[in-house]
């Protein structure tokens, strides 16, 4: 439902909105012309949109996506009903769905022939389109594991430390395997296993988690390993060299 529900607003509801605030008339344009003029706006509408908020501090996501787009298709459609209103019932558009059944296809054979080509071309763009929201192309499978220090950057990492004293990191994992994958998280220093837990993630999830680790033995390059395990077989590594004082 939410994709048959999210698709319709994409790829329709934003262009038929602009297309009924500016032609209120049902003889400003033909029903058919109405479908078709809405389909291509629409992919202009929401380009610029992405174009936008690309720029803008929302980013393009969910959120921004439907926030904005709502808001499009909303104000437009209140603008469309105020113009309706002021006109008679007579020269308002409204969907004929009596009529729907009867297509009028036009009167001589050149009408008839172009009138089928175009809702030929209209049912394949919708099916293609629906295909490629419901089934999209698999790229490539892979997992980002990777770690930040404190302040969420990768540069200031605790590689200085004294004995007893704590350092801090944050592990990170994205799952970007096309499914739902369970990984095992071992972190080891200096060969023994100072932690360990199971991480599920759905398709497209981030985890992130601070660890915090103590040094106990005075000596240089001591090995602080991160390992991810996917399918029970090792998957990732990561490490840092720690000197303890």
């Amino acid at each position: 439902m939410r994709t048959v529900l999210g698709s319709f607003l994409i790829f329709f509801l934003p262009g038929y909105s602009l297309i009924a605030a500016l032609f209120p008339r049902g003889e400003d344009l033909e029903g058919i012309e109405r479908f078709t003029l809405s389909l291509g706006l629409n992919i202009v509408i929401v380009s610029l949109f992405g174009i936008g908020l690309n720029y803008t501090p929302f980013g393009i996501r969910l959120l921004s996506v439907l926030f904005f787009l709502s808001i499009f298709t909303i104000s437009l459609s209140l603008v469309s009903w105020v113009r309706r209103m002021k006109l008679s019932s007579e020269e308002r558009f409204r969907v004929p769905f009596e009529r729907l059944l009867k297509i009028n296809l036009g009167q001589t054979v050149l009408d008839k022939g172009l009138s089928i080509i175009l809702i030929v071309s209209i049912i394949v763009t919708c099916t293609t389109l629906f295909y490629l929201v419901i089934a999209p192309k698999t790229g490539e499978r892979f997992t980002e594991f990777y770690l930040l220090d404190p302040n969420g950057t990768a540069f200031d990492y605790p590689t200085d430390l004294k004995i007893g004293e704590e350092g801090n990191v944050i592990i990170g994992i994205v799952n970007l395997e096309y499914e739902n994958v369970t990984y095992r998280l071992e972190v080891i220093f200096n060969g023994s296993l100072m932690h360990e837990e199971q991480v599920f993630l759905v398709e497209n999830e981030k985890w992130e988690s601070p660890f915090i680790f103590q040094a106990t033995e005075k000596g240089e390059n001591q090995k602080l390993e991160f390992l991810l395990y996917k399918d029970q077989e090792s998957y990732r590594t990561l490490h840092l060299w720690v000197k303890v004082t």
